[in-house]
């Protein structure tokens, strides 16, 4: 997906006064999954736990076509790396939201929302290209169930400031703590 500029004689518009449509998050890493070729030998495995690494906007503008750039304004990029059975807590993204696409390997993704009959659940598997797109407080844990590694790229507006974790106690989704930027990571 890529960025369209729009200009149109019949609005009257000239190139200097169009507008440009936004791609949002999934937009962003979508793109990203596909220039995977260009920043794969950053990612690092960690037997002790999955590997993360946030990605400079100007190192991730290096690798986009720039009609996406602009899009970047507003995005934090992470590279994440998934040994088997490492995986997340069940969490949110506080009031962020964002897009991640699986690059290689093979992720499970848990989605747990509560409603008023209780809380449901659903799983699916994600394969290499498959990208996943949610809201603010979404609720969700990811783990490499495989027996191979995998690579992901995440994408988040705005960029993360908090994370919400969560415990399922019966019919209701408790929150269990909350992990914030530049102190708990």
């Amino acid at each position: 997906m890529t960025s369209t500029l729009l200009s149109s004689p019949v609005l009257g518009r000239s190139p200097s006064d169009a507008t440009v449509r936004r791609t949002g998050a999934a937009g962003l890493a979508a793109a990203l999954g596909a220039a995977a070729p260009h920043w794969l030998h950053r990612v690092r495995y960690r037997s002790a736990g999955r590997w993360t690494h946030l990605l400079p906007a100007a190192d991730a503008a290096a690798v986009l076509d720039p009609s996406l750039h602009a899009d970047l304004a507003d995005a934090q990029v992470w590279l994440l790396s998934w040994l088997p059975d490492q995986g997340t807590p069940l969490h949110d993204h506080g009031t962020s939201a964002g897009a991640f696409t699986v690059v290689r390997g093979t992720l499970t993704e848990r989605v747990v929302a509560a409603g008023r009959t209780g809380v449901h659940e659903s799983t699916a598997d994600l394969t290499t290209g498959r990208v996943r797109h949610f809201g603010p407080h979404y609720v969700h844990t990811v783990t490499n169930t495989q027996s191979e590694p995998a690579v992901s790229v995440h994408v988040y507006t705005p960029g993360l400031s908090w994370m919400n974790t969560y415990r399922i106690d019966g019919a209701a989704l408790v929150r269990t703590g909350t992990e914030r930027a530049g102190v708990d990571w």
